[in-house]
């Protein structure tokens, strides 16, 4: 990746869609687990290089709250796959320097696996190199609809008042509140939706689509993936001439 883009033009904050490991293994006539555990090898490939390049946030959806929906045994071969893969790789996270938070809803997670989640949380609590975000049983609708409860809540209490409730008031209740918003949205596996993925963040996300499914995602593609972010102009709202003429 040039220096030019490594220096100016990198996103703060990547999300990344990691579809495709099902069909991966299909077409190999595997079972589909073996495309999930497949893809924990580009969750390192990427992790490795959004450390180096300086990236400042990396989130994953792992878990979407709708994938409760699979076949049941798939549901728990993917809970242990996720129960298991923290743990192993948390010696090397925390070395790296990588600070682990999960997002999503907990309460309905066997507590083994909630235990492990708590354990990599808090050993990782002090590094910063990396804020590395991983989305388990998440939805975007359910984050939004979680920070308006906290803050009906925090009204019903007496202890804000509902004149009070804006953008930044809601912004600070989501569960990526203490990382920068989604500046690039990636998603594999050729399908061109955002599924419930964080939905607030991705307002003004710049959204990449590829046909590559999950397991075969290389850090080159990743790094072509930024390189296109490089060269989007973002606007927020104003025109082509006008960041020309700031510029």
């Amino acid at each position: 990746m040039s220096n030019d883009c490594a220096d100016r033009r990198l996103p703060r904050h990547v999300a990344i869609i990691m579809d495709g490991n099902g069909r991966w293994a299909r077409a190999r006539g595997w079972p589909r687990i073996a495309g999930h555990r497949a893809g924990i090898q580009p969750v390192r490939e990427l992790v490795e290089a959004s450390s180096e390049l300086g990236i400042q946030a990396l989130t994953l959806f792992a878990f979407s709250s709708e994938n409760w929906r699979r076949p049941p045994e798939e549901v728990r071969l993917l809970w242990e796959l996720i129960g298991d893969v923290i743990e192993s790789e948390l010696p090397a996270l925390n070395e790296s320097g990588v600070r682990l938070r999960i997002i999503g809803e907990r309460r309905r997670l066997s507590f083994s696996v909630q235990n492990r989640l708590h354990h990599a949380e808090q050993l990782t609590a002090a590094n910063g190199r990396l804020e590395l975000r991983i989305a388990l049983n998440y939805g975007g609708r359910w984050d939004i609809a979680e920070a308006a409860r906290r803050l009906a809540e925090r009204v019903a209490e007496g202890c804000l008042a509902a004149h009070e409730i804006d953008e930044d008031a809601v912004d600070a209740e989501l569960a990526l509140a203490d990382v920068p918003s989604v500046d690039l949205m990636i998603r594999t596996g050729g399908e061109n939706r955002i599924s419930n993925f964080v939905l607030w963040q991705l307002a003004y996300a710049e959204l990449y689509f590829t046909d590559t499914l999950w397991p075969s995602f290389t850090r080159a593609e990743y790094e072509q993936a930024l390189a296109w972010f490089a060269g989007r102009q973002r606007r927020y709202g104003q025109t082509g001439d006008q960041l020309e003429a700031a510029g």
